[in-house]
């Protein structure tokens, strides 16, 4: 089990360097000496800095971490104005990641944030840095948003606005913030190009669910019985108005089984009425067998169409921003010809 000093409550000063250099007997002399000189330099200056990181990558490399991070945080206890603090607690902040002592790490990226400047360390920000290691550490959603937040505004030029959009409108989604949310997605939206990790289709998820949102929503039905009810009366009596009423809006596909939804084009110009005027078309009495509680299939034939058998589709609607229409029903699309 490792050790872990917490140097929050626990500090040893500089001027004590026989406790740093004991931790490395073999570099006892060459510790000593570098703490002599860091005491000869003036607070704030690069030369000190340079010292105290020295030292720290001797401890590191010994394996000595406890006495390193008390190195660090007891010369930033010491030495509050010292403009490079940001970058030596960033080390401690780090030391703890790599041992997977992650509630210590956020504590001290917390710290570099809100007590110190940032600085620029080898071209890269601190306080970025901070804010993307605790984005991946916080729990917390409403945290989660204030560090998206901070990258947004201060580090616009350095971050993937498309991907940061996207997870900025999904942590406000946890906490039921759907206007917050979709105000994200719709930034999320002008940047096509964009590739979420783990997620191909995001884009298109994203786009289909902000077009519904945007829409009247007048086609869905509190009941799938209703519903089944409402489109076999308006086949029965080849009513073209009340069938294109019930067909969803937004999103409505009309493709083969072996197509996916979002391959097709038909939707765009797809006219029911075209298709019902030219004969009788048929419905069976029951749903398909492979309908359960979410999705429901509708066998039809008799249609004018080089495919005769159409297999109506309708959905529940999974829509949490808007209680009102959760839980309802849609007529969502057709697919051509026999199940395979």
């Amino acid at each position: 089990m490792l050790l872990l000093i917490i140097p929050l409550v626990l500090s040893i000063s500089l001027n004590k360097g026989s406790y740093y250099a004991e931790a490395v007997p073999e570099k006892k002399e060459e510790i000593e000496r570098l703490l002599e000189l860091l005491h000869q330099q003036d607070t704030g200056s690069r030369p000190r800095f340079l010292l105290v990181k020295q030292i720290a990558g001797i401890l590191h490399t010994a394996g000595a971490r406890d006495e390193m991070n008390l190195l660090l945080t007891s010369y930033v206890e010491q030495y509050p104005q010292d403009k490079y603090n940001g970058f030596l607690l960033l080390m401690v902040a780090q030391d703890y990641i790599e041992r997977g002592a992650y509630p210590f790490a956020e504590i001290y990226y917390e710290r570099i944030l809100n007590n110190h400047p940032d600085l620029i360390v080898k071209g890269k920000s601190v306080h970025y840095l901070c804010l993307n290691q605790l984005i991946k550490l916080t729990e917390d959603p409403e945290y989660k948003i204030f560090y998206y937040k901070q990258l947004i505004s201060r580090f616009n030029d350095q971050i993937d606005p498309g991907i940061t959009y996207y997870n900025l409108a999904k942590t406000y989604e946890k906490l039921g913030e759907w206007d917050q949310a979709f105000q994200a997605y719709k930034t999320f939206l002008k940047y096509p190009d964009t590739r979420i990790p783990g997620n191909a289709d995001a884009y298109k998820q994203v786009k289909s669910m902000f077009d519904f949102h945007q829409s009247s929503k007048s086609w869905t039905v509190a009941t799938l019985p209703d519903l089944i009810n409402r489109v076999k009366w308006a086949l029965r009596n080849r009513n073209i108005y009340q069938l294109r009423r019930l067909q969803a809006k937004v999103n409505f596909f009309a493709i083969s089984w072996d197509q996916e939804e979002t391959d097709s084009k038909e939707s765009v110009v797809f006219d029911l009425g075209t298709f019902l005027r030219r004969g009788k078309v048929y419905y069976s009495d029951e749903l398909d067998i492979g309908s359960n509680a979410r999705e429901a299939y509708l066998k039809t034939w008799g249609w004018s169409y080089r495919i005769r058998t159409w297999y109506l589709y309708f959905r529940k609607i999974d829509f949490p921003a808007d209680p009102e229409i959760n839980g309802r029903w849609e007529w969502a699309g057709i697919y051509f010809g026999d199940k395979l």
